[in-house]
């Protein structure tokens, strides 16, 4: 039986071979890693990774798929809403090797920002992120300062991951096809990342963006005041035009 994308998951399933193939290729999946895909759908994704891994963690929401999923021999099945995954204590079994996570998916493009950031709690345990999403997205992410697509997103994420955006993927890749463009991007944890406090940038950075079109004395240096900082920083500027390091700075500064 054919089973219906289901609008409020934000289903569009992969169906095109060729660019199956060149994730996989860009993932290189190797046998006995230890490796989660999120969404796995129809597994069209999924059947060409766990043919090269042996075993295959996935993460579905959707009760029709799961239960289809679950009669593959290959693979432990999470039945559940991805933002309450503890990825952590994701369950192993003897054929992976010890390890940390890999994690891949095709992002359901209405809440692929909040996974992105629940993500972050757990990038200790995490080898590299492979995932589709919205191209606008990946801009975001990817995005260098002193460019419109910069924003709270490109800092938080490039703070904690070396990203590059991979490949492109059009529409009509998919069933039912999305009405916008699709790429997928490769995130590695950063080795050694500046030791801040994540609410505190996080929300540095969100005061910061909050009005970006005006100077960041009218928004980042009201909330410096209010924090009683006491060093320097220059708010003659606007909040896409400060590099993620200097937030970063700035965070430590005042942590």
């Amino acid at each position: 039986m054919k089973h219906i994308a289901r609008k409020r998951f934000g289903q569009h399933f992969l169906s095109d071979g060729g660019i199956i193939d060149s994730i996989v290729q860009a993932i290189a999946p190797q046998a006995g890693q230890r490796m989660v895909e999120i969404g796995p759908g129809l597994a069209a994704l999924t059947q060409p990774l766990v043919e090269r891994l042996g075993h295959l963690t996935v993460i579905e929401l959707d009760r029709d798929l799961a239960q289809r999923l679950r009669s593959h021999g290959q693979l432990t099945v999470v039945e559940s809403d991805v933002l309450k995954v503890d990825f952590s204590s994701l369950p192993a079994v003897p054929a992976q090797a010890p390890g940390k996570w890999r994690v891949v998916g095709n992002l359901p493009y209405n809440i692929s920002t909040p996974i992105l950031f629940h993500l972050l709690g757990y990038v200790d345990c995490i080898e590299d992120q492979h995932f589709m999403l919205q191209k606008e997205v990946i801009d975001r992410m990817v995005a260098s300062p002193s460019t419109s697509a910069y924003g709270r997103l490109s800092v938080m994420l490039q703070w904690r991951y070396a990203m590059e955006d991979v490949l492109f993927v059009p529409p009509e890749s998919f069933d039912p096809p999305p009405r916008v463009d699709s790429a997928v991007v490769r995130m590695v944890p950063r080795g050694e990342p500046a030791a801040v406090d994540v609410r505190l940038l996080s929300e540095l950075v969100q005061v910061a963006f909050s009005q970006r079109r005006k100077l960041l004395r009218h928004t980042l240096g009201r909330w410096l005041t209010e924090k009683n900082f006491a060093g320097t920083f220059d708010v003659q500027r606007r909040a896409e035009e400060v590099p993620v390091a200097q937030y970063l700075e700035l965070a430590l500064q005042i942590g």
